[in-house]
């Protein structure tokens, strides 16, 4: 049994549960396609993929029922959610979306919803088909992403979604080098948590993460890593500290300098793996100075936006030193 490890000389950023993401609109709920680039299915012509189900946009009529009914749904589901948040302290505004309710791209999210789009031979086509919620069983096996500042790659694991679960053992499903991406888009169409990666030659796919938010610090806002080296003694020393603290397989700490002056510093350990949500790394922020940060004096730039989008639709309170609206 073996967890996936960074070598030496590569820094571990993220890692993430994720899936080819599923459409959300009424007339592709619950739909995906894989299409080339002239919008056909290509899903038979994948190689080594198992058969799958295949799916056709339900029309304007028959989505406005299914909306009527799933509408009722979601008022009752709120209905509760309120009940709950005045009955219980501390829930108020913990059941809010955090999605957009408007599409800015109804070809691809609401009249269609391809998650894999490339041409013959492109880099999307050779994702695994272990992503597809369809054609492998979420209840026993997960598939997470892995980012470096190298690579970013797709492990497949074992998962029991009740009882005891098995130990993390990792098979390398698919890996691509960072230069091989162009662009990692975040996608907020309802649930606010696919992204989009449009690789160079053009190809992309749309992929679904409820943990979005720890991959796409480092792949779609991509802030540049910050050498230990470089930082004053003083710093250096409030680093190393913090990272005496953590695991003894923690990957090198993941330095990134914020816009304010601060900086943020992330850690994390292959050995603290789950298959439920894949790591959740250790943080803290320190001044210039050196001296952490506490979290009631954050500014603005010490979070990342989806930490502040959360904050705000949550209607968190103001921390004492008001820097977070």
């Amino acid at each position: 049994m073996s967890v996936w490890c960074p070598p030496l000389t590569e820094t571990l950023l993220a890692r993430v549960p994720v899936t080819f993401a599923t459409g959300a609109a009424m007339p592709v709920r619950g739909m995906r396609w894989f299409r080339d680039t002239e919008g056909n299915d290509i899903q038979a012509e994948l190689p080594g993929w198992p058969q799958g189900p295949t799916y056709t946009a339900r029309s304007a009529s028959g989505a406005m029922g299914r909306g009527a009914v799933t509408s009722l749904g979601f008022f009752l589901g709120n209905v509760a959610a309120a009940v709950v948040s005045s009955l219980v302290p501390g829930t108020q505004g913990s059941f809010g979306d955090t999605g957009s309710k408007t599409s800015d791209d109804p070809a691809n999210e609401v009249a269609d919803f391809p998650v894999l789009w490339g041409a013959p031979g492109s880099i999307a086509r050779t994702l695994p088909w272990q992503l597809d919620p369809a054609r492998m069983d979420q209840k026993r096996y997960r598939t997470h992403l892995i980012v470096t500042d190298q690579r970013v790659i797709v492990v497949g694991l074992h998962h029991r979604e009740r009882g005891t679960q098995p130990p993390v053992d990792d098979e390398v499903l698919w890996e691509t080098p960072r230069s091989n991406i162009a662009e990692v888009v975040r996608r907020d169409f309802k649930g606010g948590n696919d992204f989009r990666i449009l690789f160079t030659d053009g190809s992309w796919c749309r992929l679904y993460s409820h943990w979005r938010r720890l991959a796409m610090e480092y792949l779609a806002d991509h802030p540049a890593l910050v050498p230990l080296t470089s930082l004053t003694p003083a710093q250096r020393k409030t680093v190393e500290v913090f990272a005496s603290a953590q695991a003894p397989d923690a990957s090198a700490p993941a330095i990134t300098r914020r816009a304010c002056g601060c900086y943020g510093v992330e850690i994390l350990a292959p050995s603290t793996t789950t298959a439920f949500y894949g790591i959740h790394g250790e943080s803290m922020t320190m001044d210039a100075d050196g001296t952490e940060v506490d979290v009631t004096e954050y500014h603005l730039e010490d979070w990342s936006p989806e930490e502040l989008r959360e904050l705000r639709s949550r209607h968190a309170p103001e921390p004492p030193s008001g820097r977070v609206p």
